[in-house]
């Protein structure tokens, strides 16, 4: 990783797993860091581990539950208020939990893995715009999943009201996940805006997201197979973020790759650029999916909108 002296980063989920190990690695190499986090107090806890080994880390600790859109706007005011950013980590997410919605009616996976990052992203726009990475632009960077591949994207079920099932939820807001990293791109090279938009995925790390989600359903039968999983055939967090922090600061990386980790499967090793589904691939449906996202939202990313004599679409 380069020096990261000067830049200035937001990585959601940032109390535990990749997120921490993210931050972790970012402070390490010189950057200010803000912890995003839905709970503050093991956001504080998080933040003392990255001290204990980057002494004199620049952390701060900040309130963000992607799961609600007020919560999203108060997190993004300061920096609407002038703020700088250079990086952007989308990395927040739920798994394979019980059928539920977010604080806006969203369904939950769908809500918190895409819409309130998506929300979060625009929202942090101006202010991204304003900053950069090294003299290049800045960039935003979404986690995604090798699971992507099990998404569908349903034009008339959005929200799995009709069929909903845990995993295929969350393979859909994966799913989702590069769609949006893909038309970001695609938007902010239409007006020549200086951004970045990459994705990464972590292989299979071991994380506490395998086990949040039998543990919510009651089955403890399978949160004990999935630890047990966890520790016989995961990597660590810490080289499942190994794929983020390289979309996050490789000088080499360019707006639209997606890396992941290149081992067997992609389920580990040192990460390298991936490919993703035909369905990640498609720009009707990102196209279709923003459009639907700033209706849902209410965000509408002003900033990458072609003026009447404007670039084309």
């Amino acid at each position: 990783m380069p020096d990261l002296t000067g830049v200035r980063a937001v990585v959601t989920g940032a109390n535990s797993g990749l997120g921490l190990h993210t931050a972790l690695e970012l402070a390490r190499s010189g950057a200010a860091v803000v912890l995003a986090v839905r709970d503050e107090a093991r956001g504080a806890a998080a933040a003392e581990q990255v001290r204990t080994q980057v002494p004199g880390a620049r952390l701060e600790v900040r309130r963000l539950d992607l799961a609600d859109l007020e919560s999203v706007r108060v997190f993004a005011a300061p920096f609407r208020r002038g703020e700088r950013l250079d990086v952007l980590v989308d990395n927040a997410g739920i798994m394979a939990v019980p059928q539920g919605t977010t604080a806006d009616g969203f369904e939950t996976h769908l809500g918190t893995n895409h819409l309130g990052h998506f929300a979060l992203t625009g929202l942090l726009l101006p202010a991204l715009l304003g900053g950069g990475l090294r003299g290049g632009p800045a960039r935003v960077v979404t986690v995604s999943s090798s699971l992507h591949r099990r998404g569908r994207l349903r034009r008339d079920d959005l929200m799995g009201e009709r069929s909903y099932s845990p995993f295929g939820a969350y393979g859909r807001s994966k799913l989702a996940n590069l769609l949006f990293m893909r038309e970001l791109q695609r938007r902010a090279d239409a007006v020549r805006a200086p951004l970045m938009s990459l994705a990464a995925h972590p292989g299979y790390a071991a994380t506490n997201l395998q086990v949040t989600g039998p543990r919510l359903m009651g089955s403890r039968v399978r949160e004990v197979v999935s630890r047990g999983m966890n520790v016989v055939l995961a990597q660590s967090a810490s080289r499942g973020a190994w794929p983020t922090l390289r979309a996050a600061t490789d000088p080499g990386a360019r707006g639209g790759d997606y890396f992941g980790p290149g081992g067997l499967a992609e389920q580990r090793g040192h990460p390298r650029l991936v490919g993703m589904s035909a369905a990640a691939a498609s720009a009707d449906d990102a196209r279709w999916l923003w459009e639907r996202s700033v209706e849902l939202t209410g965000v509408d990313y002003e900033e990458l909108t072609p003026t009447a004599q404007g670039a084309e679409r």
